[in-house]
Formats: C-alpha cells, sequence, structure tokens
C-alpha cells in the first residue's frame, strides 16, 4: 500500500511533481484553445460552442440580488474548460489525467508524510461485531481516533469500506455519528442518528453484512476538534475545555465551531491550500491504513458517507483509484445551485477557488468513471435545489454515458429531508454487493 499512497501524492503534487509537471493542463488547453493539432481534441473552430442553459429571469432572485445571474453565468454559462462533456474531449483516459492533475493543483493537499503507526487502543466485541478503537498520529494536530468494525468470528480478507461520518453543524462528535460500540450512548447522538439514519449506526450495519469498516474523526471533528486550550482568550467567548461531554457544553461548542468556521477557512486559504485538500490528504492516510489489514482486500474497497461525508465521498472518491465502489449521500448539486440558491446552507468545507472555471461539482466525482458509482438524493433537501440535484445526475449520467459505462452509475430520489434512512442504506448496501463481493 506504501507504492500506492506515494503514487496518489506524487499525483496530488505533494511530493513536489505532478503527473506531469503542474503546465501540464495549461499547455493543453493553450493548445486547444489556439487550434493545434492534438490526437485529443477535435478543432475547437470547426466544433460548435458547448454550452449550458442560459440564465433565466429567476436567476435575477438570487442570494446576492441583482449580482447572482453575473455570478452565475462567470462559470456556468459555458461548460467548464476540463468538462469531459465538452465535445473536444474523446478520450476518458486522457480527460481524467488532465483533470485530475488541475483538480490537485486547486486543492492542494497539505504533505502528511508516511503512512503513521496505528495505535490499538481497545478491542471487544458488541452487537455481533469486532471492534477496535484506533489511533494515529499525522505531522500536525492533535491525534487521529477511529473505530475498526467487523462481523465477530470473520476470517480471512474482507472487502473493506471507508465511512465517512457526516458534519451536521457538529463538531464535537465524529466517529460517534455513524457508529455504535456500547448500549450507553451519549442521547445527543441518540438524537441524530434518529433524525438522520433512522435510528440506525450504518457503520454497524453495513459491518454485519460482511464487510470491514473504518471511521475516523475528520479535520476538524471530535478527537481532531479545536481545543478551547489552544485558542486565544479572545476567541474563548467564556469557554473551556471542562466537562465536555455534558450536552449543554457539547451544544456551546458547536455553536462556538460554527463560527469560527470562517476563521479556519481563511486561515487554510492563507497557509495555500484547501479544506477539501485537507480532507483528501487524511483520508488517503485512513485508506492507506484500511488496505493495509491482513483482514482487508485492498482490491475490494469501497467509500460512502451522507452530507459532509458525501462531499468527502466525491473529493476522495472521485480521484482514489483503490476505491473500487463509491456512494454519495446527500451531496449532489451544481456550483449554479450554490452560486444562486444554496451556498448559506453550506459549510466552508465544500469550496476549492477557481475549480468551477474547470469542473462542475458532479465532475469532480465523475473523474471515477468507469468506476461503480452511486448518487443517493432527498427530494425535500433544504441544502439543495431539485432541479439542480437533476441536473447533477443527468451530468454525471452523460458522463458515464460517453465513456462506455453507463451500468456503473446509478442515481436514486428519495421523499424526505435531508437523511440516510434505512432504505436508502439498503440500497447503498447492496450496490456495495454487487461490485464488491
Amino acid at each position: 500500500m506504501k507504492s500506492n499512497r506515494r503514487g496518489f501524492l506524487k499525483a496530488a503534487g505533494t511530493l513536489g511533481i505532478g503527473l506531469a509537471g503542474f503546465d501540464f493542463p495549461e499547455k493543453i488547453n493553450s493548445d486547444y484553445r489556439h487550434n493545434k493539432s492534438n490526437d485529443i481534441y477535435m478543432n475547437s473552430e470547426t466544433e460548435s460552442t458547448n454550452m449550458e442553459r442560459p440564465i433565466t429571469v429567476q436567476d435575477q432572485v438570487s442570494l446576492i440580488g441583482v449580482y447572482g445571474s453575473w455570478a452565475a453565468g462567470l462559470s456556468g454559462k459555458n461548460l467548464p474548460r476540463l468538462s469531459f462533456r465538452r465535445k473536444e474531449w474523446k478520450d476518458v483516459k486522457s480527460w481524467k489525467t488532465v483533470a485530475k492533475e488541475r483538480l490537485f493543483e486547486r486543492v492542494v493537499m497539505p504533505e502528511t508524510g508516511k503512512s503513521p503507526e496505528v495505535q490499538q487502543l481497545k478491542s471487544y466485541t458488541f452487537d455481533g461485531l469486532h471492534i477496535e478503537e484506533l489511533r494515529w498520529q499525522l505531522p500536525y494536530g492533535r491525534p487521529t481516533d477511529a473505530i475498526f468494525l467487523k462481523p465477530a468470528g470473520a476470517v480471512g480478507k474482507l472487502p473493506g469500506i471507508l465511512a465517512f461520518h457526516d458534519h451536521g453543524g457538529n463538531k464535537y462528535f465524529g466517529t460517534r455519528k455513524i457508529t455504535k460500540t456500547s448500549a450507553d450512548q451519549h442521547p445527543l447522538m441518540k438524537d441524530h442518528q434518529e433524525h438522520y439514519y433512522e435510528g440506525r449506526a450504518w457503520a454497524n450495519e453495513i459491518a454485519r453484512r460482511g464487510y470491514a469498516v473504518l471511521v475516523s474523526d475528520a479535520f476538524p471533528f471530535a478527537s481532531r476538534r479545536v481545543m478551547m486550550q489552544d485558542v486565544p482568550v479572545h476567541l474563548k467567548q467564556g469557554l473551556t475545555d471542562d466537562d465536555p461531554e455534558d450536552p449543554a457544553n457539547v451544544n456551546a461548542y458547536n455553536n462556538w465551531a460554527r463560527e469560527h468556521e470562517h476563521i479556519m477557512a481563511k486561515s487554510l486559504f492563507s497557509a495555500g491550500t484547501t479544506w477539501p485538500g485537507v480532507f483528501m490528504a487524511e483520508d488517503s492516510v485512513a485508506l492507506d491504513i484500511l488496505c493495509s489489514r491482513k483482514d482487508v482486500d485492498s482490491s475490494r474497497i469501497g467509500c460512502a458517507g451522507l452530507s459532509g461525508g458525501g462531499m468527502r465521498t466525491v473529493f476522495t472518491g472521485g480521484v482514489d483509484e483503490r476505491i473500487k465502489c463509491a456512494v454519495c449521500v446527500g451531496f449532489m448539486t451544481t456550483w449554479r445551485d450554490f452560486v444562486l440558491n444554496k451556498s448559506f446552507t453550506h459549510t466552508w468545507m465544500t469550496y476549492v477557488p477557481l475549480l468551477p472555471n474547470e469542473l462542475d461539482f458532479p465532475e469532480i466525482l465523475g473523474l471515477r468513471v468507469p468506476l461503480p458509482t452511486m448518487v443517493l438524493n432527498d427530494n425535500d433537501d433544504d441544502l439543495y435545489t431539485l432541479p439542480e440535484m437533476k441536473n447533477a445526475d443527468e451530468i454525471l449520467r452523460e458522463i458515464y454515458d460517453k465513456a462506455g459505462a453507463p451500468e456503473k452509475y446509478k442515481c436514486s430520489f428519495y421523499p424526505g429531508h435531508h437523511k440516510f434512512d434505512a432504505e436508502m442504506q439498503k440500497e447503498a448496501f447492496d450496490w456495495f454487493d454487487r461490485w464488491l463481493k
């Protein structure tokens, strides 16, 4: 797995080089803009302009008022420059090479060094599952806590699932959002699972179906959260790290963390990286750890997540081909939707400067083509508009059709609010069974 990680980081430019140097995508773009001969592209002067639907009168009413139609037009009038839907792109492998290179350049993954040593804190059986509590230390920040689950008594190598927890406006918790490791569950987590997952710890549920599942705390959630002791007094708003499990203190921390998020985002931008870049780097480490286990078949790995976990599925699942099957739940729309309608409902963790000029949001996940990919949406999801969720589905379907792999993509729409309920979980798990077993 070390070689796989090195290849992934090399592609990301974190070893100081890219696939062919960072000037490669720009050279390719320059070639077709100036109508030079290139086997990858059709002559741009002989092809009709690739256009998305025009800005409408309805777009005048937007989150930023009259500026909405102008802003949406900056990246939404023409197909993004590296969209596989453009007629210039004929070969999927060439497109993926160029588009991934540019994505890596934009997200700027931080260096995480060699795979860390994994410490096993506890090992026990609960509810028919073998559970391990794990910890590892990255070159920066506090240690990462994680949960590993598999069927009790399982032998041999199992297919693996990298399970991503959600955001949910709750940075105090991480792995506990989608796992259950004892009968003594925190009341806020019991409520959380009831609201978003129909009372189920979905990481446990898929482990019971014969999978080895790894869930780790994302940056900066739970074990990786920003502690009061580590910030200046004027930012603390009277909060401390005392009695952190008290529900009132949890809620107070989450409110503080929500307001602190813009500071973290600006700091990451100032440091020369992005939030998706940090996620991708750290999720790659977790994937290294999962794949290196003796009880895991590294050739059969999937990933999934709701909401913020769906967003991590888009970015990490989109570029790391060790992930053979991906399920994105409750996080699929277009950049246009963010501009005009829904940026206020979303975390700073979503955005990558300049990327909308090159890839629409669904096209990031589309970089997986032809690997199996599923998207699950909720019709009444407050985070997105239904028309743009459907437009995103059309974009992904077009990518998979053009790549000659229509059977590898599936999208479903469910009634109800932002969730990953039992019915949706069944469809997702059946999809994993189809491609990983």
